[in-house]
């Protein structure tokens, strides 16, 4: 079994308009709702996927929080809820089909308690050592206020491998742990070393950097350009596949969960890497995220091991 924790999940519109015209009134073509949120999105992708999968995730209260949990219930998702005091955050999404491009509005979770932070800790560790568990992912930000070692403080309770969708001060602080994959992208991965990565070989020393900490895996993602993966000496690079991009939100979380399905079932890293690609770029294809197709997914990965 997976079991994927984190504390930021949310309630998001995504709104399709013909342009977007700043300044100016702007008139969606389409208005949908869904959960989404790292959290969810990891633990919705991998139970489309088919894998045995357990989310923890901190809701917050109100409308929102109850659409978020009523979301996951529908879509048959597995999630033990840590519950908030604090209203559930809203983010948006604007899709500007003229352009091809995604804005994204973005709001920062409410501080979460002390009583809050220990219940999700307590919750964690319970579950951690469920034998049946064999990889634990941690996924997204903390809530304001919340200590930077919090996900180091959560993998001293993990006996399994770890994979950490996170970045930043609270990543460098669970280095020590020394977690099987690190998986940021560029933009995240300068963000944790604190400079611009402006060439492919600025990216290797910041990878190279990350390892030295204690990550044995650092797997870094860039859009649909190259994927970059290294442990001590060696390097990959991985070509996504050319897709038609309707909604690139959640790109990433499902990539995560890809490459965790696979190293769950025993695939190597390589080939972890190629479902990871397989299910991000299919979810590129959709208007809402993580809502995969396994089937497409696999169809992906056929494809792409004929390909000379």
């Amino acid at each position: 079994m997976i079991l994927v924790a984190g504390l930021t999940p949310a309630w998001q519109q995504i709104a399709a308009l013909d342009r977007l015209r700043v300044g100016e009134v702007n008139r969606a073509r389409e208005v949908h709702w869904c959960a989404s949120g790292k959290v969810l999105n990891v633990g919705l992708a991998l139970t489309q996927l088919g894998a045995n999968v357990r989310t923890l995730s901190l809701v917050g209260s109100g409308a929102a929080g109850d659409a978020t949990r009523r979301d996951m219930t529908e879509m048959g998702v597995d999630v033990r809820w840590i519950e908030s005091s604090a209203l559930q955050r809203v983010c948006s999404t604007l899709l500007d089909r003229e352009s091809g491009q995604t804005t994204e509005i973005v709001e920062n979770s409410a501080p979460a308690s002390d009583a809050e932070l220990s219940a999700f800790v307590a919750a964690l560790a319970e579950e951690a050592v469920n034998p049946d568990v064999e990889l634990l992912i941690l996924a997204g930000s903390l809530p304001t206020g919340t200590p930077n070692d919090f996900f180091a403080t959560l993998l001293s309770r993990n006996p399994s491998p770890a994979i950490l969708d996170i970045r930043g001060e609270e990543l460098l602080a669970a280095l020590p742990h020394r977690p099987l994959v690190v998986k940021p992208n560029r933009e995240e991965l300068g963000h944790t070393v604190g400079r611009e990565l402006s060439t492919d070989e600025n990216v290797w020393q910041a990878m190279s950097e990350i390892n030295a900490r204690g990550a044995e895996w650092v797997v870094v993602t860039n859009g649909a350009n190259e994927v970059f993966a290294s442990r001590g000496a060696e390097q990959l690079r991985f070509q996504p596949p050319r897709v038609s991009v309707m909604n690139p939100i959640g790109c990433g979380d499902c990539f995560t969960a890809g490459l965790a399905w696979s190293l769950q079932r025993g695939e190597d890293m390589p080939s972890a890497i190629r479902t990871g690609i397989a299910a991000a770029a299919q979810n590129a294809e959709q208007l809402l995220p993580a809502r995969l197709d396994a089937k497409l997914v696999a169809l992906s990965l056929r494809d792409r091991k004929a390909e000379p």
